[in-house]
């Protein structure tokens, strides 16, 4: 049964990375956009969201959650895991998730003038720092999961008197 809830997380994580990077490449590649094509772009990032991003954290979240509490997986590894996941989905649901239709009605308002509103460009600027505040939390919500690191003196014991 671990074996599948580590596949399925596996997948949560290819979701919601995958679709992380596939925002970050199609705002590189289209730095300053046109208003059409930041509207193009924003329905495009709202979509993977609501297709890859937002699943792939609920997959993570209910797995991380089923071990926790069913599995009764208590390492410091799993605490930090969760915490990460926690800030992540803060900043998803608080954060990121309003502003994507907020930045593509901005974007869609603008193409009347051609040129992109303040506005949108204030918005986008935020999401930008908010979406980089998520590297070193999931960075370290990865690392967790990956290598399940034993973080306390109580756990490194434990593990070399398994060895």
């Amino acid at each position: 049964m671990k074996k599948l809830l580590s596949f399925i997380a596996e997948i949560g994580t290819i979701m919601y990375v995958g679709g992380i990077l596939s925002h970050i490449v199609i705002g590189a590649i289209n730095a300053h956009p046109t208003p059409e094509t930041a509207a193009l772009i924003y329905d495009y990032k709202l979509q993977s969201a609501y297709i890859l991003i937002l699943p792939g954290l609920g997959l993570k979240i209910l797995i991380d959650l089923i071990l926790f509490f069913g599995f009764n997986e208590r390492a410091w590894w799993m605490r930090i895991k969760l915490a990460m996941t926690a800030f992540l989905t803060i900043n998803a649901f608080v954060f990121l998730v309003p502003m994507m239709p907020q930045l593509l009605d901005l974007a869609q308002a603008s193409i009347p003038e051609g040129a992109l509103s303040e506005a949108f460009i204030t918005l986008e600027n935020r999401e930008k720092l908010v979406g980089m505040s998520n590297v070193i939390p999931l960075i370290t919500e990865m690392l967790m999961g990956a290598f399940k690191p034993r973080i306390s003196k109580a756990e490194r014991a434990q593990s070399a008197g398994v060895a």
